[in-house]
């Protein structure tokens, strides 16, 4: 599965193309679908992405659910059902849902942030706010974070 790293901001033409960042791209080649699958995140104010690979574990993980529960069919609305496959061109470059545009706020500029196995796509004005408060909550919850032993890549 691909490993999203690092943070880029780049710009957004008018009809809503934007260069996905190399690594990122690099990252999504061995995949079968040669671009990214974006849906409007319910956590934080911006676009999620990731590829299918992990598109299918997470339908997986809703299908798990009792097929008759709302929590079941609230997640296929809103992960399955609002997500869009956005393929590359042969720059490099998708074409991003104007809805989810208009939800987020992203208008000339986006801005990827790597989150390991998805990255998300922001307003500048947006994640500027967010990546303060982020690394603030960091800092207080540092102690949580532990390496798993045995874990690490040979």
């Amino acid at each position: 599965m691909a490993l999203f790293l690092s943070t880029y901001t780049n710009k957004v033409d008018k009809k809503g193309r934007v260069s996905v960042p190399a690594n990122f791209r690099a990252a999504l080649q061995k995949e079968e679908f040669h671009g990214v699958v974006v849906y409007g995140s319910f956590v934080n104010e911006c676009i999620e992405s990731c590829g299918m690979a992990r598109m299918a574990r997470l339908s997986e993980s809703i299908d798990s659910l009792d097929p008759y529960s709302e929590e079941r069919d609230a997640f296929a609305a809103t992960i399955l059902g609002g997500s869009s496959q956005l393929p590359f061109d042969g720059e490099g470059r998708v074409i991003l849902p104007e809805a989810l545009m208009q939800e987020t706020g992203i208008t000339d500029k986006a801005v990827f942030v790597g989150k390991g196995a998805t990255f998300e796509i922001w307003s500048p004005v947006a994640f500027e706010k967010y990546s303060a408060k982020a690394k603030e909550l960091a800092k207080q919850e540092r102690a949580k974070l532990r390496l798993t032993p045995g874990k690490e890549s040979k």
